[in-house]
């Protein structure tokens, strides 16, 4: 049996292990565009920061590829699928052919047609390659101009500041981090960001970038105020890279779109991570999953029936586990319901910058959000994982000692029969 990957982050090693927990003998190929041994892309800031080492980077061991018996051609981009053909086509016209093949591209940066944006001194944030050029021309005082308040632009940031630049961020949200904050939980952050020095221009964007002789030496924001900087770093997302599939016939809808064994609609090819949408058992829909754990499961539950086993992706759901200058967070599902059957309660500690949300439908726990008070967290996703009923207990949800204690005696006997 041939196995092609396309790829090689979270998703691409876990199609490798799937694969080999079913097949020993087969030969696995793997393409990469990047150069790099499969690394950790939430790394990237911090190694920009210095806090971790190049060799603290890499997803797995230095002896992955041979222990596992993969032909890994890192640096080698594949220009077309054939899939007609059951190939896929390098960009030297070299054509390889697949038994079965996994899709594992990942995302690519959100990349509007701002005026401006080919100046020199403008980048993108997503690649160990964006930081390493990033960091050759950061010193002491550079002035920057994040675009993006998201989980990338903040992570961008962070390590920005740590580095001594001056920071701005602007962001055509209200509020920072929307996609997994409410208004209450951004305010928090935000203020304990701009205490470190990060200046924020909300309900705004740039709108030009502006520039002498080729290089980057100011922005133009939408309602006409200009900043000058040294540089602009584009944060406004990552969207699923479908470039090699758009014009094949692989069912698309933001992502491909694939069945519980991460097949897709064409025989023998699957994709895994963040290419491809997986089912959300929160939102009960189809969605684009951009987390790394959801990217792995993916992936080795592709790899095996890839291989001929049995095994299927039982779903999943957003959630973050992140800092920000020594502010930790956790959130998890929907945290902004715009329903009636929603049921929202919070809890907060201003002066401690604590804040506590959880969000019920149906009597199950469907999201939350946990900032700076992490305790108890990994019981309310496994709450939400399992999908348990939590109204006998709702109440004791959002307490500093909620435990297992306060579960119903049987379901605390299945909870503690599982931990065993």
């Amino acid at each position: 049996m041939d196995y092609v990957i396309v790829g090689n982050s979270a998703a691409a090693v876990g199609t490798v292990e799937g694969i080999r927990s079913v097949d020993l003998e087969g030969k696995i190929t793997l393409f990469s565009k990047e150069p790099y041994p499969a690394y950790s892309r939430p790394l990237i800031s911090y190694y920009l920061s210095g806090k971790v080492t190049p060799e603290k980077m890499y997803y797995r061991d230095s002896e992955f590829y041979k222990r596992l018996q993969v032909e890994a051609h890192l640096g080698t981009e594949i220009q077309a699928l054939k899939l007609e053909e059951k190939k896929v086509e390098l960009s030297t016209g070299e054509k390889i052919p697949y038994d079965r093949l996994l899709i594992a591209t990942g995302g690519k940066p959100i990349s509007p047609p701002i005026p401006g944006r080919e100046y020199s001194g403008v980048s993108t944030f997503l690649t160990w390659d964006d930081v390493k050029e990033l960091g050759k021309e950061l010193f002491p005082g550079i002035k920057v101009v994040v675009i993006g308040a998201g989980l990338i632009g903040l992570k961008a940031t962070e390590a920005l500041v740590k580095r001594e630049a001056i920071v701005t961020v602007a962001e055509l949200s209200t509020r920072i981090l929307s996609a997994i904050l409410d208004e209450e939980s951004a305010q928090i952050v935000q203020n304990h960001l701009e205490e470190q020095g990060v200046k924020f221009k909300l309900n705004n964007t740039v709108a030009q970038i502006l520039g002498e002789k080729g290089k980057v030496t100011g922005v133009r924001l939408q309602n006409g105020e200009e900043l000058e900087c040294d540089r602009v770093i584009l944060a406004i997302g990552v969207r699923p890279n479908l470039d090699l599939v758009r014009d094949t016939t692989i069912k698309l809808n933001q992502g491909i779109l694939v069945n519980p064994q991460m097949a897709t609609s064409v025989t023998d090819v699957y994709a895994a991570g963040d290419v491809s949408e997986g089912y959300d058992k929160i939102y009960q829909e189809s969605r684009v999953l951009p987390i790394l754990p959801n990217a792995y499961k993916q992936g080795f539950n592709a790899g095996v029936n890839m291989a001929g086993g049995s095994s299927e992706y039982q779903s999943g759901f957003a959630m973050n586990a992140i800092g920000f200058f020594g502010l930790p967070m956790l959130t998890a599902g929907i945290i902004k319901p715009n329903a009636p059957d929603f049921q929202e309660y919070v809890q907060q500690d201003q002066t401690k910058r604590s804040y506590k949300k959880i969000v019920l439908r149906a009597g199950k726990l469907v999201g939350y959000i946990a900032l700076n008070t992490m305790d108890r967290a990994g019981i309310l996703t496994g709450l939400i994982d399992q999908e348990v009923d939590v109204s006998a207990f709702q109440e004791h949800l959002l307490k500093e000692d909620f435990g297992y204690i306060h579960f119903p005696k049987e379901l605390r006997r299945q909870r503690l029969t599982l931990r065993k």
